[in-house]
């Protein structure tokens, strides 16, 4: 059975009151290249009353605080964009959908409604502004028996996932009452160092035809793990770890390939510790973590094992950081490679989205929407309630590995 979507409103909310008008420089990971884009998500809510009209209201009033995030990015200078602080406002669309939460699943995967209907894309006659330049777009779609949906689209140049949240949260607080934000955000860009090396070229993206794989793991598993490599090495580490180290693993046994050849791993992490910046900074603030292995050194390692070399990538991090920071490098930590034999592995679990109240409770789940065809890309996050767990969205092998994949992943001795 097919579902509707149908689209009530739609224009841009503006901040509550008058704001500032600076034209505010970006940071150097701001105006990476490939950040100048818009990342999708959806976050579910099992009830509210009238949750456009609350969260509108409270959008309007979070912007008189976070009110760059109400302007346009431009630039200035060709390669150097920035935000006008323009207070012309953030697209806003409501919507209503003729079926219940229940009758979709939960908007489990695989989607009864396509995701397009559950985040805003305007026609250019209703926003005339292109999405690069765009900095937010949201949507809150209502469904029968109560429970809604907020699609959302933000662009990454004008924030990392952090800070994406800690505006997000910002209209949580204004949603139930409060005066201010628990966190009044502050710009500080020019904290984050601006090395004179330059972004490297984009890279070639494969076209591949990537299965799309949902991974649950209780949290009792996780935690034995994690006991487990306490044992092994006297010291702490993540469920992140464990798990990324079991996909790795697990995706380069589905690989079979050659002992001798290269496989790799990637992910982001924040950087604030180690610039010591204010709670309330908001701005992209992370740096690569990469690590390279053959396959047979993979393979011929325990979880523990692999988990020993993620978190010794974990602690470069900090010393390639500094080179970088301190011009001691003209290679670009950003670069990166797509090809088959490399996986991107994404953190959500802790970024602070699953805290959102906007009144109506905390959301059921929250996650990204996007997956494609030419970066093998894994994300972690928490499991929908009411599972007691993490979930990974795994689009990282093709059809003809992803089975063996999968049959190691769901392998939980």
């Amino acid at each position: 059975m097919g579902f509707t979507v149908t689209k009530i409103s739609e224009g841009p909310v503006k901040p509550a009151s008058p704001t500032p008008s600076p034209t505010l420089p970006l940071a150097w990971v701001d105006r990476y290249p490939t950040h100048r884009g818009l990342v999708e998500s959806m976050h579910l809510f099992k009830s509210g009353t009238e949750p456009a009209k609350v969260i509108k209201e409270a959008l309007a009033k979070a912007l008189v605080f976070f009110y760059p995030l109400a302007g346009r990015i431009v630039e200035p200078e060709p390669g150097h964009p920035a935000i006008e602080c323009s207070a012309q406002g953030v697209y806003f669309a409501e919507a209503k959908a003729d079926c219940s939460l229940e009758d979709v699943k939960y908007l489990d995967r695989p989607l009864l409604i396509s995701k397009d209907d559950l985040v805003p894309y305007p026609k250019s006659e209703d926003w005339g502004v292109e999405p690069h330049n765009t900095i937010m777009m949201m949507q809150v779609t209502t469904f029968t028996c109560g429970g809604f949906v907020l699609g959302l689209r933000f662009n990454h140049a004008s924030a990392d996932g952090m800070g994406a949240a800690q505006f997000i949260k910002a209209v949580g607080d204004m949603a139930r009452g409060l005066p201010e934000p628990l966190v009044k955000p502050v710009w500080d860009r020019e904290k984050f160092p601006n090395p004179k090396i330059k972004p490297g070229p984009l890279p070639e993206l494969p076209v591949l035809s990537l299965d799309y794989i949902i991974l649950d793991f209780p949290t009792d598993y996780i935690n034995k793990l994690k006991s487990q490599y306490m044992e092994h090495s006297g010291k702490h580490c993540s469920g992140f770890d464990v798990l990324t180290a079991k996909l790795w693993q697990c995706r380069t046994r589905a690989l079979n390939i050659a002992p001798e050849s290269e496989v790799k791993l990637c992910f982001f992490a924040s950087v604030r510790h180690l610039l010591k910046l204010d709670k309330g900074y908001y701005g992209n603030s992370i740096f690569p973590v990469k690590m390279t292995a053959t396959s047979e050194k993979v393979l011929n390692s325990t979880i523990l094992e692999v988990v020993d070399i993620i978190r010794e990538a974990k602690e470069r991090m900090s010393v390639e950081f500094f080179q970088f920071a301190k011009e001691e490098t003209d290679t670009d930590p950003f670069q990166m490679t797509f090809n088959y034999e490399s996986v991107y592995v994404s953190d959500w679990s802790k970024l602070g989205f699953v805290d959102v109240d906007y009144g109506f409770g905390k959301p059921m789940f929250c996650g990204p929407l996007v997956n494609n065809d030419f970066i093998a890309s894994v994300v972690i996050l928490k499991a929908p309630a009411p599972f007691d767990g993490t979930r990974m969205l795994a689009s990282c092998l093709t059809k003809e590995h992803s089975e063996e994949f999968v049959r190691g992943m769901k392998h939980m001795e």
